[in-house]
Formats: C-alpha cells, sequence, structure tokens
C-alpha cells in the first residue's frame, strides 16, 4: 500500500477491517487505483458492463463516480465565471459537482437492441458499445459474478485490441474473463449472493480511493 496517498490507504484499511476476508484483494484494488488515476489523468474514461445483478452494480458505480460520493467536488472558479452570465448559471454554479467520467454500457436501449436485432453474432452489444465510446488510454471493468459472461467477455477483447486496460470483477475462480483481464479482482464468495454482497464492498472502496484522490474535503 506504500504507493497510496495517506488517505487511500486509510480506505483501503477501513474495508480490510470491516471485512477482512477481502483482505487477499488489496494487491488488485491498489493496481486498479493505479490504472484509474493514470486514465484519469490522461482524460480518459471508465467504462462498466454486467448482467442482471452485475449490470445494476454496473450502473451504481458510474453513479458514485459522476458525482459526488463522499466528499465535495466544487466546480472551479472559471467554469462558475463562465456559467454566471448564461441561463440558469448562477444556480449550475452553485449546485454542480465535479465528476469522474464513467459509462455504464447497455443503458441505451436503441442502441442495445438494433444492434441484437441487426447482428447476426449473439451477444455482441457491449462489444459494439466498446468500440464505439472506447479508446486508448481508458478503463474497461466487466462484473460477473462467474467470470463467464460472452458479452462482458467480447467487450473485453475489443477493449484490449484498442489499447485499453481491462478489468474483471468476478467469483474466486475469475473464468475466462479473469483470463483475459489485465487487472482480475476476485471476490472470495461461492456464492452468487456473497460474491455479489462482496463485490459492493469492493468497488465501493475503489470508488471511494479514486474519489479522495481528486478531492481531499469530505461533505
Amino acid at each position: 500500500m506504500s504507493t497510496l496517498y495517506a488517505v487511500e490507504e486509510l480506505i483501503l484499511k477501513s474495508m480490510i477491517a470491516r471485512r477482512p476476508e477481502l483482505e487477499i484483494t488489496t494487491e488488485k484494488l491498489v493496481a486498479l487505483h493505479k490504472v484509474l488515476v493514470i486514465s484519469y489523468d490522461a482524460g480518459g474514461k471508465l467504462l462498466v458492463c454486467g448482467n442482471g445483478g452485475s449490470h445494476a452494480d454496473a450502473v451504481h458505480i458510474v453513479g458514485e463516480l459522476c458525482k459526488s460520493f463522499e466528499r465535495k467536488r466544487p466546480v472551479s472558479a472559471e467554469l462558475i465565471a463562465r456559467l454566471e452570465p448564461l441561463p440558469c448559471g448562477k444556480e449550475l454554479g452553485q449546485y454542480l459537482e465535479m465528476g469522474l467520467p464513467a459509462i455504464t454500457l447497455g443503458c441505451n436501449g436503441a442502441l442495445k437492441t438494433a444492434v441484437e436485432n441487426d447482428s447476426p453474432l449473439r451477444n455482441i452489444a457491449y462489444a459494439q458499445e466498446t468500440l464505439a465510446l472506447g479508446k486508448a488510454g481508458d478503463v474497461l471493468i466487466g462484473i460477473s459474478t462467474s467470470g463467464n459472461a460472452e458479452n462482458c467477455l467480447m467487450a473485453m477483447s475489443v477493449a484490449r485490441a484498442i489499447g485499453m486496460t481491462v478489468v474483471s470483477l468476478t467469483g474466486q475462480k475469475g473464468g475466462k474473463m479473469a483470463d483475459i483481464a489485465d487487472i482480475a479482482l476476485r471476490a472470495p464468495g461461492c456464492k452468487t449472493k456473497e460474491i455479489q454482497e462482496e463485490h459492493v464492498v469492493l468497488y465501493h472502496t475503489f470508488c471511494a480511493m479514486i474519489e479522495a484522490h481528486y478531492y481531499g474535503e469530505m461533505r
């Protein structure tokens, strides 16, 4: 944990204190934190995908990143000044929060259904969306309790091909997704409900860490 700021290390230690069985994930969490910092510093973004409960987790992650999670994220004085003469500008300058760019794949119903209807290849929709939205230097997180979700695997293949960093968030077996991932983050649970419960703790931790890296004051 020596590569972390003190506040980031404290967040990680707090997770271990609450959920000691997740200590085995700390090396991968630190690695994920590092690639997110590198990507965000370079103007990159995060794409996240999953199915069912894991899709809900993907939406949850993006919700924590695109606005304040635990810390205040004030907009710059320059932006406030540029907003002020515009309609609703004063109110926007007061209440807007800075976001860390993140997108959940599969939320655009028109795109998803068009791909599914038009392509003879089943499960290609996430891959198509990754190709359209992703670029070299971005990060993709694929979430699956089994690690074998084919649509997530296809998206990960596209992400690797275009130069993104690929991360899997799975159960302990890892599956095919862990095999292709640059960073394979494995929850130690055996049952689906256990793995998903651990996933919530893990992604709340890395969301809190990346937010703390960029924003100091707790709200």
